[in-house]
């Protein structure tokens, strides 16, 4: 299919007190080959740092930032991103979390796989903990995948002209990841968005994916193309694991395609 010059394409960036990460997030989308019509930023709770970094790249960047908070009562990421999918006016929306920093051609590699029907699953490079505090210090930006400090060297090899070669099942939902996902806005707002029920890490990438698929929404693969670098950090709490992952189950089970408290509930 070929690019269509008239699609507006928005960027949603989930965010918890890491405002270094976020302001390099910015820098990484200022820099963009094709800048996105709409950044969103969906903010779990963070201090007022975070607002800061906000405040100054909304006079910095000549692109509408819409932001969106709320209180910090734990971790309620399904919950913040549906709040700030209600700003969102961009047709195609490519998600990331607030330690993903974009390659110079990551938001048009998307916008170029951008299909009807279905959604897109990118892959992440990670960084490690000493390249990554040089990237905050020094915004650095431009790796290769023979780069130092590259933990999965494959993932940052960018060659979209061969990026079609590579196919994946499309109905399946598991490792789903969404620091690199892209869905088209209609899609999120017939299943419902995420489902708020989800508290605590994991699972509900999984099972927002599954009831796109479950709606005739196909999982796409997108490898060898919208690269992004994944910021070192310690791991999240994984208290709530089992409660979430049931909650994908019975999704899977009931072959679910909406959810009861979602999108339209926040």
């Amino acid at each position: 299919m070929k690019f269509d010059n008239n699609l507006t394409v928005g960027i949603l960036v989930s965010t918890y007190n890491w405002p270094e990460a976020l302001e390099s997030i910015l820098l990484s989308i200022l820099r963009q080959s094709l800048l996105p019509d709409e950044i969103l930023i969906a903010d779990d709770g963070s201090g007022k740092e975070t607002r800061a970094v906000i405040s100054k790249y909304k006079r910095v960047l000549n692109i509408p930032i819409k932001y969106v908070w709320h209180e910090d009562r734990g971790f309620r990421k399904s919950t913040i991103l549906n709040k700030a999918m209600k700003q969102a006016e961009a047709d195609y929306i490519i998600q990331i979390d607030g330690d993903i920093i974009l390659h110079r051609n990551f938001i048009e590699d998307h916008a170029k796989n951008a299909r009807e029907k279905s959604f897109v699953q990118g892959c992440r490079t990670i960084l490690d903990e000493q390249m990554t505090q040089e990237v905050i210090a020094k915004n650095r930006f431009a790796f290769s995948f023979l780069s130092r400090g590259i933990k999965n060297r494959l993932n940052a090899i960018r060659m979209p002209l061969f990026s079609p070669l590579i196919k994946s099942d499309p109905q399946v939902s598991r490792n789903i990841k969404a620091c690199n996902i892209a869905f088209w806005r209609a899609d999120y707002i017939a299943v419902n968005g995420y489902d708020n029920h989800f508290q605590g890490w994991g699972w509900e990438d999984d099972e927002f994916a599954a009831r796109l698929i479950h709606s005739g929404v196909l999982k796409r693969r997108l490898k060898l193309a919208a690269v992004c670098y994944h910021l070192n950090h310690g791991l999240h709490s994984r208290m709530d694991i089992e409660r979430n992952r049931k909650l994908y189950e019975n999704t899977i089970s009931k072959k679910s395609k909406s959810c009861v408290d979602g999108l339209a509930q926040v």
